[in-house]
């Protein structure tokens, strides 16, 4: 099941007939880019698959002014059990994915204490700019935060912590005479 798959099933199930314009308003309004990979270019693409797959299907075509022509989808009762299935995988899907990093530092051997302390010193740099942004981002966001929009922010949150306390680990190992 891909992001954007489960994206537009909920959104369907959540606000009811939408066209795609519209299930963008809603990922913007619940932050979705910050939780997914998902492209705005890949929605229209994706309502067309679905409709073709029997997840959604159109209910009709509007016309607004001088705007072209949309489709209004609605989820199936076929969306509706792949809605239930994409949740409980997401639930039930656990483990990090391999960061190149550590294949890096497997193969660093030979490489000058200084070049690798400094890639490790900027990757560092990285993380706590990452983190201040979201720390911002999250601040500006938690008056307006539903508690699964607040418990997602924080999981973020201790990740950049531990990406940061890892990295700092890294360059106390690598200083010379450790």
């Amino acid at each position: 099941m891909s992001a954007i798959r489960l994206l537009v099933l909920a959104a369907l199930w959540k606000g009811g007939p939408m066209h795609g314009h519209q299930v963008k308003q809603a990922a913007r309004a619940d932050r979705t880019d910050l939780w997914t990979e998902v492209r705005p270019g890949s929605l229209y693409h994706a309502l067309h698959r679905m409709a073709a797959d029997g997840a959604i299907r159109p209910v009709r075509s509007e016309t607004v002014g001088s705007r072209p022509e949309r489709t209004v989808y609605e989820i199936t009762a076929t969306g509706l059990m792949e809605l239930d299935t994409a949740r409980a995988a997401a639930f039930g899907r656990t483990g990090l994915r391999p960061d190149p990093v550590d294949l890096g530092l497997l193969t660093a051997a030979g490489m000058p204490y200084t070049e690798v302390a400094a890639a490790m010193g900027r990757r560092l740099d990285i993380y706590r700019a990452e983190a201040d942004a979201w720390q911002e981002a999250w601040d500006a966001a938690r008056p307006t935060l539903r508690a699964g929009e607040a418990l997602a922010f924080r999981h973020t949150q201790l990740r950049l912590e531990a990406e940061i306390a890892w990295h700092r680990e890294v360059l106390e190992r690598l200083a010379p005479g450790a």
